[in-house]
């Protein structure tokens, strides 16, 4: 199930707007491509990061993965569980789970993402 409240990215991030803070992860499809996630590389608030850029890497069991900004803005919260748990990326990727929260410098900038149908298409297309 993909959850319709969110937006996605072709890199199959996810983000859920609240006012200008913006919560990024990835998706399930992500994280089951992947498979068993065992260190997630985020950055340190205060990071400018930059729309279609890396700001991180999640490494699996299979392989490395780069994370995508869906958008420009300032890290201001960082998902610390993730250091010691980062299985929570796989158990819970919608939820406790979450990498980054983003300050974006345009809170609009989730609307020129993919809703969930959109996204659904995506991944059952490929």
């Amino acid at each position: 199930m993909i959850p319709s409240e969110l937006r996605y990215t072709e890199d199959h991030e996810w983000a859920r707007a609240e006012g200008a803070r913006v919560t990024v992860g990835i998706t399930h499809y992500a994280q089951d491509a992947l498979g068993d996630v065992v260190y997630v590389d985020l950055p340190s608030t205060g990071t400018r990061v930059e729309h279609g850029q890396p700001f991180g890497e999640v490494e699996s069991t299979k392989s490395v993965s780069d994370l995508y900004a869906p958008l420009s803005g300032t890290i201001v919260a960082r998902n610390e569980s993730l250091e010691g748990q980062p299985e929570l990326v796989n158990a819970d990727p919608y939820g406790d789970g979450w990498m980054v929260v983003i300050e974006a410098d345009d809170a609009a900038a989730t609307d020129a993402m993919m809703s969930a149908q959109d996204y659904e298409r995506l991944t059952t297309s490929s």
